[in-house]
């Protein structure tokens, strides 16, 4: 590694990448962070801004609009394409070969949207101690931004790679790359409304309910924690999941295989097959 840039660890701040309509933010309010947030769709944004505009004003959050990208990619440009969903919000992407994968949900919109030099912000805000990066397709972009700085956060966790094995262990490879040794493979389908007893960060109990479409907790409110060859090996099971139930499966070509897919969380209490964040934690 050669770190290219200085930026101070923090261990009150959380970054939020792929804030969507708040969900995860609030959580890492109600533990007492301080919280960067970064969110391309404006709707979304302005959403938010009118949610937290309390947190806003007291500092304990600033919401960043724009898409982040490689600068390299901009060629100078402020401006940069990003694709929205009229009704899946959580699926807005930079990537035209992640909107192309996912055809079978209808048409997506373009946008321009402000483009986010995400080291530029590492350096201006501190390195935050959990980073959650859920922005479809492009997470690999803000462990890149890492690589060129001195400092990591101690948490980070990234939405998994379900089609290609081989793209699953390259992003163990940053991780691995980055000093990350522990991990843990996170179910999301089974979080939302589920409550948990967790701390503060001033050590105070608190219970804490998730929202819909939250990602959950980070660090020692995850688990098990695994080592590399042992999570891969759980995600070899998961993958088996995905080619039987996942949304190319030929399970959901027939509406009576939707329909049976849809029912099963009822009864097994497990979202089929659900999707997966990988958490990485440093030593």
């Amino acid at each position: 590694m050669h770190p290219s840039g200085s930026a101070q660890l923090r261990d009150d701040l959380v970054y939020d990448v792929g804030m969507h309509r708040g969900e995860d933010t609030a959580y890492y309010l109600a533990k007492g962070y301080n919280v960067v947030a970064f969110e391309a769709a404006p709707d979304l944004v302005e959403h938010c801004r009118r949610r937290f505009a309390a947190e806003i004003e007291s500092g304990a959050l600033r919401i960043i609009a724009g898409a982040i990208v490689d600068p390299a990619d901009v060629d100078g440009d402020e401006q940069v394409r990003f694709y929205r969903h009229p009704d899946l919000t959580m699926w807005g992407t930079i990537d035209a070969e992640w909107v192309q994968r996912r055809e079978f949900v209808g048409d997506f919109e373009e946008i321009s949207v402000p483009a986010i030099d995400f080291e530029a912000t590492l350096t201006e805000t501190g390195v935050p101690h959990f980073m959650k990066i859920d922005i479809e397709g492009a997470d690999t972009l803000c462990l890149g931004a890492l690589k060129k700085l001195e400092a990591c956060p101690k948490y980070v966790s990234i939405e998994s790679e379900k089609f290609e094995f081989a793209a699953l262990e390259r992003e163990f490879d940053a991780l691995d790359a980055l000093g990350y040794r522990r991990f843990a493979v996170v179910q999301q389908g089974s979080i939302p409304g589920t409550e948990i007893m967790t701390r503060n960060r001033r050590g105070e109990p608190i219970s804490y309910r998730f929202e819909r479409d939250a990602s959950g907790g980070f660090g020692s409110d995850v688990g098990p924690w695994l080592s590399r060859d042992q999570a891969l090996e759980r995600y070899r099971g998961v993958f088996r999941e995905y080619r039987m139930f996942g949304e190319t499966s030929p399970v959901r070509k027939f509406r009576l295989g939707r329909i049976v897919l849809g029912h099963l969380p009822r009864f097994t209490k497990k979202s089929w097959p659900g999707w997966y964040d990988t958490h990485a934690a440093r030593d």
